[in-house]
């Protein structure tokens, strides 16, 4: 498993980083272990989580995933050899975080937080600890390929962004996390981060962590010019789409243990046009010869500009068809035919 630098620091992590967001729901905490020793055995060393998780967010699970890796690290007594990243949530109506009212990302919040993940995960310290999604009020994912309103809407008691790093630059300084992340952030706010942190207000940003796919390709529009040029390292969430690029949903099929189908949280794969072009990449994996799954995945590990593609899974198959992406020689002749449907369809998932 080749191991790539995160940004300026000095946290040396795995080309795949194991994703954990549907342990606690869709999966079990003896599933999640057995992921976990798989995934490290062939060599990762990168586990991502949230304090959010599992996946839907409801108050019952919350922390559910955060748990199941703490009682994995406890048990394997592996702390040492793992890059442990989790995150905290941005701003939110969603009540249970902060027992009864609304999370932003001020210093009070910010402490509750890392104390009850550092609990659940069994660990005095977090390796890198990621901004979920802003404080300002932002179309989720951060990048859209239109623009919304101008002027952009805001919200009065909006966090500045100075006063989120200096808390993050407290919990540095006293050893809690070791680095810091964003989430689902756009060019502007990955700029201000780093403009806050070059004026010596707290820490510099490490990663972002966005949604990267063959239908979601808008981080190569300005954020990958930000991340070259500041050294950000991408961490690249949803290479399946979530799941829409296994071709299990094509032609409207819903298969019964789909989380579309259980959960109904497929819309943003829903969008027009999507379907069209989801069956369309998933064609021309198999022409290349491959399952749609292992195609997709690859193609998000070979951009050079991708530090880690976090991998996420509810059965061992959908993990070893994952892992296998590593070994594809991906080829000009496949980027090319990748490239042409791209300049066709342009990105219908952001």
């Amino acid at each position: 498993m080749e191991i790539r630098r995160l940004g300026r620091t000095d946290l040396n992590v795995s080309r795949i980083c194991l994703g954990t967001m549907t342990w606690g729901q869709q999966n079990s905490e003896a599933e999640g272990f057995e992921q976990m020793d798989f995934a490290f055995s062939r060599g990762v060393n990168f586990l991502d989580t949230a304090e959010l998780y599992s996946i839907p967010p409801k108050p019952d699970t919350q922390g559910s995933t955060e748990r199941i890796v703490g009682s994995w690290i406890k048990a394997r007594g592996n702390r040492d050899k793992v890059i442990l990243a989790t995150k905290v949530v941005g701003r939110t109506q969603m009540e249970w975080f902060q027992g009864g009212r609304p999370s932003k990302l001020v210093r009070a919040d910010i402490l509750d937080a890392i104390e009850k993940s550092l609990a659940r995960l069994q660990t005095d310290y977090i390796d890198l600890y990621q901004l979920h999604f802003p404080d300002r009020k932002m179309v989720w994912g951060s990048n859209p390929t239109r623009f919304g309103k101008w002027p952009s809407e805001r919200v009065e008691d909006e966090t500045p962004i100075e006063e989120t790093l200096g808390v993050l630059d407290d919990l540095v300084k006293i050893g809690k996390i070791r680095h810091f992340g964003v989430s689902n952030e756009s060019s502007w706010g990955v700029m201000r981060f780093v403009a806050e942190a070059e004026r010596g207000r707290g820490p510099r940003v490490a990663s972002i962590q966005n949604a990267y796919n063959l239908v979601n390709r808008t981080f190569e529009v300005n954020l990958a010019e930000v991340c070259d040029r500041e050294d950000v390292a991408l961490l690249a969430y949803s290479p399946l789409a979530q799941g829409y690029l296994t071709g299990k949903y094509d032609g409207g099929a819903r298969p019964p243990d789909g989380r579309t189908t259980l959960f109904n949280r497929g819309q943003r794969y829903e969008t027009p046009n999507a379907a069209e072009t989801i069956a369309e990449y998933n064609s021309l994996a198999r022409a290349f010869g491959m399952e749609p799954a292992l195609f997709a995945a690859a193609f998000v590990l070979n951009r050079n500009f991708v530090t880690s593609s976090i991998i996420g899974a509810t059965k061992m198959w959908h993990l070893e068809t994952a892992m296998a992406a590593a070994d594809v020689s991906w080829t000009d002749e496949m980027q090319k035919a990748v490239d042409a449907i791209h300049q066709r369809t342009g990105n219908p998932c952001p």
